[in-house]
């Protein structure tokens, strides 16, 4: 009658030493599992009734295959999530392709005599701004008084002499001094079409004046 114990405890010790070796998928847990039940089953049947053997161990076993069993399901249910919210990143992306932007950075484009900037200054100051072009030729420069938070700087394309400078873009440098004479931070952002989208990545990403931003980086969107 015994006999049989040796078969189920073989069975098991492998089927455990192998989830732990590696991640089964859905066909081998449940033949595993039925596997187990069978053995099971027969060893119930045919066990000696004057020393009956230890349930515990079947009791162990069941709780670790339905706790495999819930893992696999809890794992199915995260990788749909995973991919509702790639998709939903997916079309928000898309559908700012041409959207006009406003990100971190300092670089710009002229087009049609227009190029814009955003300025945020931590407290009240005078700021000197210097232009230059993707040379590193000073285009402009200019000092005047800006309010602390956020306000917008456009650059209308012509040098403090009158020249006209040609389309393209832009960097902006932008540092302040406030009343009482101490350095003040003013951080620059832009404002920019978005080019396109790359969909390659985990995340999308936009290009801006040929940089990419992911979705969290934008700070905001103008229509």
């Amino acid at each position: 009658m015994t006999a049989i114990s040796t078969p189920v405890s073989s069975t098991v010790a492998a089927s455990t030493a192998s989830s732990t070796a590696g991640v089964l998928d859905k066909t081998e847990i449940a033949s595993n599992f039925t596997t187990f039940l069978q053995l099971l089953t027969t060893q119930l049947q045919n066990q000696d009734p004057l020393s009956p053997m230890d349930t515990n161990q079947f009791t162990q076993q069941l709780v670790q295959f339905a706790g495999v069993e819930q893992q696999m399901k809890s794992n199915d249910q995260l990788s749909t999530l995973v991919s509702l919210q790639q998709n939903a990143q997916t079309t928000e992306a898309l559908a700012m392709v041409g959207a006009t932007v406003v990100v971190n950075g300092a670089t710009a484009p002229l087009a049609d005599s227009k190029a814009t900037w955003n300025l945020n200054s931590t407290q009240p100051a005078t700021a000197t701004i210097s232009i230059a072009d993707s040379t590193g030729r000073t285009a402009y420069t200019a000092t005047g008084t800006v309010n602390a938070g956020n306000q917008t700087f456009v650059w209308d394309g012509k040098g403090n002499d009158g020249t006209i400078w040609p389309s393209g873009n832009y960097t902006l440098t932008a540092t302040g001094v406030s009343a009482g004479g101490q350095n003040t931070a003013i951080s620059t952002q832009i404002q920019a079409p978005v080019d396109s989208v790359d969909l390659t990545g985990t995340t999308p990403t936009l290009s801006v004046q040929g940089q990419n931003y992911t979705l969290s980086q934008i700070q905001k969107i103008v229509r």
